[in-house]
């Protein structure tokens, strides 16, 4: 397994032209949000699930970065299939969510637990592996404040999610008061021969949008 991912690391940064653009959205509002669809749903979600719903959305207003490059073809994809970062011992592997636009958040968190697990526990194969048009890789558990992910070939680009931190701001505006809101580090690779650094600037911005307003994820 080292060898497969050194081999597709330096594969990605051979061939990719990486550039990683960052921003830092207020996510208060999502997890406020993801505790009332808990209730709702009576399960145990998390801001994983909901992060995936939120990337698929903004896939489906930016489909350029849903996507592969390879033999020098843009090939873009109706279905989001999202690649989920999982560490195991042996590296870490991608799994793949498929067509996460055409679920609900129930949904997801459903069969993001059970791929995590059969992973985690070795039931897996490379089909598991294969199909993905953009993944996520949070490492916000470890208490990571920001990194550089690397692009998971063909795929042109790849969302870092990180840790969640408090964050001073003003309660109201013109006010003095001060509230501390939950803010939440992400950090977006993307290959420049095929995307540019603006369509990466509004790629976050739509997710950051998302993000602070997330009632239209929640509907079903």
């Amino acid at each position: 397994m080292r060898r497969t991912i050194a081999r597709r690391l330096h594969e990605s940064y051979s061939e990719a032209v990486h550039v990683t653009a960052t921003r830092v959205v207020d996510a208060e509002e999502l997890f406020a949000a993801v505790d009332e669809a808990s209730d709702r749903h009576g399960l145990d979600l998390s801001l994983s699930d909901a992060i995936l719903l939120a990337v698929s959305e903004t896939l489906a207003r930016h489909p350029s970065f849903n996507a592969t490059f390879e033999d020098g073809t843009h090939r873009v994809y109706e279905e989001h299939n999202l690649g989920y970062g999982v560490d195991i011992e042996a590296g870490l592997v991608a799994p793949v969510l498929a067509d996460v636009g055409s679920l609900s958040i129930a949904e997801v968190h459903r069969r993001r637990t059970s791929l995590v697990d059969r992973v985690l526990a070795g039931d897996y194969d490379t089909a598991d592996l294969r199909g993905g048009t953009f993944t996520v890789s949070n490492l916000g558990p470890l208490g990571v404040d920001s990194f550089t992910p690397v692009i998971n070939p063909p795929e042109v680009a790849i969302l870092g999610v990180n840790s969640v931190r408090e964050r001073a701001v003003r309660a109201e505006e013109g006010s003095d008061d001060v509230a501390f809101r939950r803010h939440l580090p992400l950090d977006l690779s993307f290959d420049h021969r095929v995307v540019d650094g603006a369509d990466a600037g509004r790629f976050l911005r739509t997710l950051a949008g998302l993000i602070q307003a997330p009632e239209d994820l929640f509907e079903v």
